[in-house]
């Protein structure tokens, strides 16, 4: 049995406790940051043991596996707990020299996920236990330790023999998305292969007909890339590479077939897996369109590890949903606060394996959220601190979007009959700013009688939401939301403005200045004389209250987990359906039935000017 090394050499501390302490008291936004790392010390009892197996994982080319752990404690206690470390040597050896006080780490990286050792039944009476975790490749190996004195003050008294994937640096987790014009996909996908020692490539072609092959682009970056902490410090891990290759020229509605690989300096080829998807309509054709938008799922664990046990556990039920019905599903939309890593940057690699049956199948479109950009001093219209350290490089990177710079996570895409402009409200978005420009140009220059579906989608709430936290502020959405958009909204007569947020449901009347402009609630026909507006922040994460008191403009409310389904039937029908995540069945819809003269038609603050001239 292979141990990591631990020749504690004298080392600088690597932690500032000041920052930890306060990443601790932000735990219920990532529990990994409940793990006291900065505190963990080496006891190793020569009477305790914990193995592995099997050794060697992925065998037969699978990115996930399955590993039994058996432990013993001579002095086992309800304290004592399973962590998973990747890379298998976590010792002192392998902190950064930082000048700060305190005192010198023995541990200084947090673990990828963990399960308590009382999991297995009869620990606490024989000392002997066995569980069972989940681990994807990750492009390193792993090893586990078993310490006791619970999560504030952890002590190792054990440690596993290594264990890794058959290839560790097999290309893995691939996501489509959208690219710059209507026949183009991206496909991104995460290796351990720099450019230096394989060409990435797409290989793909129609459906059952030749196949080509097109160069990727790589990127990385590096833990001096993120601002803050645990970014930089416990919750540092490796990214690997991330490639993005351009497929172009693609039929509509035509089905494709494509693998990522991998040419060797040595003229070896590795592959991922296989898969299919189908190229988006020509803008304006009159198809058959379903679209899938909700926000702040984040990722959970299907081994019971318990770090999201309690913080996102409608995150699987969304994802398998999803993917239950996903013949039916042609794009989606992720609307902002997507992993809740928070500066721990194992868990994008956690998060893209989960959503891999989705991302690989249907172009899977992303907006930013507080969770993924927002740090103080770096150029984020918020100042807090909750992407923990990240500052919007993990999405940035990890995830393609048809952005003129992924600085600024603002843009549009045609689908069809849609037309969906996704703003960034981590930047700046009032009037006179360069995305409140962008907003403008993305509503007025589609043609509606083409597309004549419009939506607006961003993550906090500019529109309305009675959350309770809008409520006690007294503005039921962000400060300046309304008063700077909502006459874009009018003038160019957006349908259907979609927020994330606030972990909830729910839907509101047409509306125009905090009034309902129509008394239906199910069925919209004719000239549509305001927006509604969507909160879909329910894909997962711990569920917000609203207030006790329901607006006038409120029409649905729901304190579960789901998503919007978007049905566009023809350029003059479209449905809308809530579904639940538990499932899938529909709760709340409404149909919209309209022609292009009502589009057309004079509404309030959206009437061109005319002249009395013949």
């Amino acid at each position: 049995m292979k141990i990591p090394n631990f020749s504690f050499l004298p080392l600088l501390v690597c932690i500032v406790a000041a920052v930890l302490t306060g990443a601790s008291a932000r735990g219920h936004d990532q529990p990994l940051a409940n793990i006291a790392i900065h505190h963990a010390r080496i006891a190793l009892d020569n009477s305790a043991y914990i193995k592995a197996s099997p050794y060697v994982l992925g065998e037969k080319g699978d990115d996930t596996d399955w590993v039994t752990v058996e432990y013993f404690s001579p002095n086992a206690t309800t304290n004592d707990w399973i962590a998973v470390f990747s890379p298998a040597n976590f010792n002192s050896s392998t902190c950064p020299a930082v000048n700060v006080e305190g005192q010198d780490p023995d541990i200084c990286t947090a673990p990828i996920k963990y399960q308590f050792a009382n999991y297995s039944s009869g620990y606490l009476s024989t000392g002997k236990g066995s569980v069972k975790f989940q681990l994807i490749n990750q492009r390193s190996d792993f090893s586990f330790a078993l310490l006791t004195g619970g999560l504030s003050k952890p002590s190792l008294i054990a440690v596993s023999n290594t264990i890794a994937f058959k290839n560790p640096k097999a290309p893995v987790y691939p996501r489509l998305a959208q690219g710059k014009e209507w026949n183009e996909m991206t496909v991104t996908w995460t290796s351990g292969y720099d450019i230096s020692e394989a060409y990435p490539f797409v290989e793909w072609g129609m459906l059952w007909g030749p196949s080509t092959r097109t160069p990727a682009g790589t990127i990385t970056f590096n833990r001096g890339s993120m601002c803050g902490e645990p970014a930089r410090t416990v919750g540092w891990r490796d990214p690997g590479f991330i490639h993005t290759s351009f497929l172009k020229d693609l039929w509509p509605n035509k089905q494709y077939y494509y693998k990522v690989g991998h040419e060797l300096l040595n003229g070896t080829i590795v592959y991922g897996k296989a898969y299919t998807f189908k190229a988006s309509p020509f803008p304006g054709q009159n198809s058959l369109q379903r679209v899938i938008i909700f926000g702040d799922m984040g990722k959970a664990e299907r081994d019971e590890s318990n770090e999201y046990s309690n913080y996102q556990p409608g995150s699987l039920n969304t994802t398998d949903t999803l993917v239950k019905d996903l013949d039916n599903i042609d794009i989606i939309f992720h609307i902002g606060d997507i992993v809740y890593a928070n500066g721990y940057i194992s868990q994008w690699d956690q998060f893209t394996a989960q959503v891999e049956p989705l991302t690989a199948k249907v172009p899977y479109m992303m907006a930013s959220g507080n969770h993924e950009r927002d740090w103080p001093n770096t150029g984020s219209f918020y100042a807090g601190f909750d992407s923990g350290g990240e500052c919007g490089v993990l999405l940035e990177s990890m995830y393609y979007v048809p952005t003129e710079n992924r600085a600024n996570y603002w843009y549009q895409t045609d689908y069809g009959m849609f037309r969906f402009c996704i703003a960034d409200t981590e930047h700046d978005w009032r009037e006179g700013t360069e995305q409140y420009k962008f907003i403008e140009k993305c509503l007025s220059t589609v043609d509606r009688k083409q597309q004549p579906w419009l939506i607006f989608i961003a993550h906090r709430v500019l529109g309305y939401s009675s959350g309770y936290f809008y409520a006690n502020e007294g503005s039921f959405a962000e400060p300046m939301g309304r008063e700077s958009l909502q006459q874009l909204w009018q003038k160019y007569r957006v349908d259907i403005a979609f927020y994330g947020h606030v972990h909830n449901y729910e839907r509101t009347c047409p509306i125009y200045e905090n009034q309902c402009v129509s008394t239906e609630k199910s069925h919209y026909s004719g000239t549509m004389n305001g927006t509604i507006h969507a909160v879909v922040g329910g894909g997962g994460s711990h569920i917000a209250a609203f207030s006790n008191s329901t607006p006038a403009w409120s029409i649905y409310r729901d304190l579960d987990y789901g998503f919007v389904k978007l049905t566009a039937f023809n350029h003059s029908s479209l449905l809308f359906e809530y579904k639940k995540s538990s499932d899938g069945n529909v709760y709340d819809s409404f149909t919209i039935d309209r022609d292009y003269r009502d589009v057309l038609a004079c509404v309030v603050d959206s009437c061109p000017p005319k002249t009395l001239a013949n």
